[in-house]
């Protein structure tokens, strides 16, 4: 059994995009992000000094608006559009969730796709669903970057996504199929679940239920992704995935903390420095 190192292979993908921030400011070109902040959710405001450290790192240009709780729809949208008309800023993000009296979805839809490094936007979506995509969504692309890591080939195997939501399940399933891999997605609704994912090759866990992959649920030797972060009562945290229990019977798995969450700010720079190509017509 071989544990995939997300802290490795997030600072590898950093490096390089480190390099690649350099060559284009060579060539007169600044990478810029901006990041909406709404109301005092800690686990966001984590997130999102987390991307604030990792544009530092790359050298991106980054700014942060920390809007009140009681933010209007009207200035959020007007903030949106202002950010959307600037030269200087690439990328866009608006930290999920947002309180209660706020429309997601109109938030999402009000940002330029140009500019839309979360790949949330109906057209980025669509895009991917047809496989002619500009930007990835983060979590999903850096699954596959953890995967490809491993050397193990997807064409041709059996793919099991546990999960269906909008950000990781669906999109995941997408790109395993873009790969020729057969994609199973199994859900809440999903009957004779065990049956279906022990026999994966290819295990992806996006569930958000704290150690819920047991050993049964998995085939020997499979390859088991763990998406989910759970905090136990004692304060720890845990994937979706029965680490102790689950290691042994496979090939390669990632740890919780350490395995795909890095990797998704990394795939966010990414995302933000594709952007900054794009509308420069690199």
């Amino acid at each position: 059994m071989k544990i995939i190192d997300g802290k490795a292979i997030s600072a590898k993908t950093k490096e390089e995009l480190r390099l690649e921030v350099a060559s284009l400011k060579e060539k007169g070109v600044s990478v810029g992000l901006a990041v909406i902040i709404v109301g005092d959710d800690p686990a966001s405001r984590v997130y999102v000094n987390n991307k604030k450290k990792a544009c530092e790192l790359l050298g991106i240009y980054s700014e942060e608006y920390a809007l009140p709780a009681e933010t209007t729809m009207e200035n959020l949208l007007g903030l949106i559009e202002e950010l959307n008309s600037r030269s200087d800023i690439n990328g866009i993000l608006c930290q999920l969730p947002l309180p209660r009296h706020l429309d997601e979805k109109a938030v999402i839809n009000a940002i330029s796709p140009e500019k839309d490094v979360d790949a949330f936007h109906p057209v980025n979506v669509g895009k991917i669903m047809i496989g002619d995509f500009d930007f990835l969504p983060c979590t999903p692309a850096g699954v596959m970057r953890l995967i490809d890591e491993t050397g193990v080939e997807i064409e041709g195997k059996s793919c099991v996504v546990i999960g269906r939501s909008n950000i990781v399940g669906k999109p995941m399933s997408m790109l395993l199929l873009h790969r020729n891999a057969t994609v199973t997605i199994c859900h809440s609704k999903t009957q004779n679940l065990s049956e279906i994912t022990s026999q994966a090759d290819i295990l992806v866990a996006a569930v958000g239920r704290a150690n819920f992959v047991t050993p049964n649920m998995v085939k020997e030797g499979a390859v088991v992704i763990d998406v989910g972060i759970n905090r136990l009562e004692n304060g720890k945290l845990c994937g979706d995935v029965d680490f102790e229990a689950v290691k042994d019977k496979c090939s390669h798995i990632t740890p919780v903390p350490g395995g795909a969450g890095p990797m998704t700010i990394a795939m966010l720079m990414a995302n933000t420095v594709t952007a900054a190509k794009k509308q420069n017509n690199l």
